[in-house]
């Protein structure tokens, strides 16, 4: 963003742009505090998933549709991004969007004599997963031969995938109704948390994080989102792979999620008028070219995005082709959601619930927290 606003202000000498960071813990609160306040910014960064939140608080304003025409972007984004759209136009929208991948530790598939072909199917990753797995003489998990829990993207891994995967959907089209409490939900589900009940090749909290076990070496597998592409990039003596994620029984997926930009509810004339140019330019092909080459974050317009040159990164390509099988939700708190998986997670693993118990749980919960959004 700092090289953006660069060549943004090089380009506009009239304009000058701030950019103010907040810890994420406390980024929601601090916004939601200061825009009604008028001293929040004129443009502000939002995961997808808070803006009916924000549009509902008053704290975003629609993009002006003589800038941001509505069949333009629909054209020429991702199909994802509609879901920032309403009878009011754009929202918000993104420079870049994400997909997920699973990232595979060649040393340690060489190691346990698997070659370098990495799983492709959900029959292989557990096969891999055992092949890689190690132990002490006192039973505990030196090396993981996948990961497991959160904080990590397993949580929609297994809502929008691995559900899918096993002949369910989780949600009904318009996203009102809650549809994995069933049969399709549980499996998914129970294949997932498998791996550490009956597998024993995965742990939730090993070495603390997901992401944190795979870049340090100690697993040979791990479900990630492709902004992990530029940390892991970083570490030294690490060779790793990217591949699609697996498939069962020949059905592929994968997640799409991102953040967007929007434009404060309370910032009118000349300020609004500068930060609609703002907003533009980050959104701009060039831009996106820009943040990909540094983040690994995938251009959010179809065109930037999938070129050849793209395309053909052993690391970059796989998550762009995912984006072909890619389902994103339509959360109403996503917050509060994902606490709702971690929530249904621990009952499983700590509890040992049923999972179809377990999901029909969560569903009864979800449920509830999507009808009283729609009420209010």
């Amino acid at each position: 963003m700092d090289a953006l606003i660069k060549q943004f202000e090089a380009a506009n000498p009239g304009v000058k742009v701030k950019h103010t960071h907040f810890p994420y813990a406390q980024y929601r609160t601090k916004t939601a505090a200061a825009v009604p306040a008028g001293e929040g910014p004129a443009v502000m960064q939002l995961f997808f998933g808070w803006m009916r939140e924000y549009a509902k608080a008053k704290l975003i304003q629609p993009l002006p549709a003589e800038v941001f025409n509505t069949a333009q972007i629909d054209s020429e984004y991702f199909d994802v991004v509609k879901m920032m759209k309403n009878a009011d136009g754009y929202w918000a929208l993104p420079t870049a969007v994400r997909s997920l991948g699973m990232f595979y530790n060649k040393r340690l598939m060489k190691e346990a004599n698997l070659g370098e072909t990495p799983a492709s199917s959900l029959d292989d990753y557990v096969k891999y997963a055992l092949a890689t797995t190690k132990r002490d003489g006192s039973g505990n998990l030196t090396q993981a031969g996948a990961t497991i829990g959160i904080p990590s993207q397993d949580y929609h891994w297994w809502r929008e995938v691995l559900v899918r995967q096993h002949g369910g959907t989780p949600y009904s089209p318009d996203f009102k109704k809650v549809t994995y409490a069933n049969e399709a939900g549980a499996a998914g589900i129970a294949w997932y948390t498998d791996l550490q009940r009956r597998h024993k090749v995965a742990q939730a909290g090993f070495l603390s994080e997901s992401q944190a076990a795979f870049k340090a070496g100690r697993a040979a597998q791990h479900v990630d989102g492709s902004f992990r592409l530029g940390s892991f990039r970083t570490a030294r003596g690490f060779d790793w792979g990217v591949a699609e994620l697996p498939a069962h029984k020949g059905v592929k997926g994968n997640y799409s999620s991102y953040w967007v930009n929007g434009l404060a509810a309370n910032v009118t004339g000349a300020k609004k008028e500068a930060a609609v140019k703002f907003l533009a330019f980050i959104t701009s092909d060039e831009a996106m070219q820009l943040w990909f080459d540094k983040t690994g974050e995938l251009p959010a317009k179809k065109a930037s995005a999938l070129t050849p040159k793209n395309l053909a990164d052993p690391l970059s390509g796989p998550m762009l082709a995912g984006m072909n099988d890619a389902f994103t939700t339509d959360f109403v708190a996503e917050e509060a959601q994902g606490q709702l998986f971690q929530d249904m997670l621990d009952r499983i693993l700590l509890q040992n619930q049923d999972p179809l118990a377990a999901v029909r749980q969560m569903a009864e919960a979800e449920q509830k927290m999507i009808d009283d959004h729609y009420r209010s």
